[in-house]
């Protein structure tokens, strides 16, 4: 009897990738910041870049919607949850419950909107002697209907308590870090309560894949009915059950860009890796399956819910915005840190 090919399709990303319920998408932010200036903004000229909105990707970086410090000013969500997973550099979180948080270099803040939040996500160039790397994943994960308007809530996930495995069949490393679901037995730290990832039988699960030259793996199969999406974004080529794809490393003559595998939910996935270190994302998770109605910042059920949203937040602010500035930023000395609405602080071990 003929293997059955773990892989359903195949397709290439842009920008802003493609996701499966009950994922809205995922964007991978990787930008080589120069040095940082008395403003923790960029120490280089930002003539003709379309501040306030850009995208393009000039001298390896971008200031998003920063027009000082690069990031996203105070903007609202309702809805769904964020989960921004960071590899490099460091972002200052604050919102209009009054919280903050400094994290990065391996840390994940897992935020649940709910029933509506304002938040502020800069990337202070700290460093003004060297380059400000930054690279995070930001992953949008929906709230079912029963869920959208619970209280505002976030977690942090520091990186010394997210769990790695690693897998040796062949003498090379592969190594998985498990931000969300389990592998193996090993767990993380559980994701906000209210969460569709808190449920055992959602089968959420969020792993980094780093995998070396002519490694291999199996990625164990999820639960029948489990969404999975699979994302090669840097090295290649590398094979994925029968199908080989090479997602490139970016300025690489030929190179494809991020590549999108949707995989079958119920069955076991080899991955043999190439001749150049590869890295993978991947999102697995049953569909909500409810109806999703999805308009800038909020995500929602039906049209009436968006203008609800909309409403809300112009008549309350959600809470209004208790800082000085749309993008404040935690000042140069201070480290990783996370402090509550009440004052309550936590900081990484």
């Amino acid at each position: 009897m003929p293997v059955r090919d773990p892989v359903l399709d195949v397709r290439p990303l842009g920008f802003v990738w493609d996701t499966l319920d009950p994922f809205r998408f995922c964007v991978h932010h990787d930008d080589r910041y120069p040095r940082g200036n008395s403003r923790f903004g960029p120490q280089a000229s930002l003539a003709g870049r379309n501040l306030g909105n850009d995208f393009e990707l000039r001298d390896g970086w971008r200031m998003y919607h920063g027009e000082v410090v690069p990031g996203f000013p105070s903007h609202p969500h309702r809805g769904f949850e964020t989960v921004t997973v960071v590899r490099h550099g460091l972002i200052d979180h604050a919102d209009s419950m009054g919280a903050a948080a400094r994290y990065g270099r391996g840390d994940v803040q897992w935020l649940t909107a709910g029933s509506g939040i304002v938040h502020a996500e800069m990337f202070p160039l700290l460093r003004n002697d060297a380059e400000n790397p930054v690279e995070l994943f930001q992953i949008w994960l929906n709230l079912p209907r029963a869920d959208k308007m619970v209280a505002p809530h976030f977690k942090m996930l520091w990186a010394d308590q997210i769990p790695t495995v690693i897998h040796d069949p062949t003498g090379k490393r592969s190594l998985v870090t498990v931000v969300a679901g389990e592998l193996g037995g090993t767990r993380p730290p559980a994701p906000p309560p209210s969460s569709w990832a808190s449920r055992p039988e959602a089968d959420v699960a969020i792993w980094t894949l780093q995998l070396q030259p002519h490694a291999s793996l199996i990625l164990p199969s999820a639960k029948p009915g489990t969404n999975r999406m699979l994302y090669a974004f840097s090295g290649g080529p590398i094979h994925v059950g029968a199908r080989e794809v090479e997602p490139g490393a970016r300025g690489r003559r030929g190179a494809t860009g991020p590549v999108g595998l949707c995989l079958q939910g119920d069955a076991e996935v080899p991955i043999q890796n190439g001749a150049a270190a590869s890295e993978l994302l991947l999102l697995q998770g049953r569909p909500i399956g409810e109806p999703v109605v999805a308009q800038g910042p909020f995500v929602m059920n039906t049209p009436s819910e968006i203008q609800q949203a909309y409403a809300d937040y112009r008549r309350t602010g959600f809470g209004g915005w208790p800082w000085s500035s749309r993008d404040p930023v935690h000042g140069p000395e201070r480290g990783r840190f996370a402090r509550r609405a009440g004052g309550e602080e936590e900081v990484p071990a």
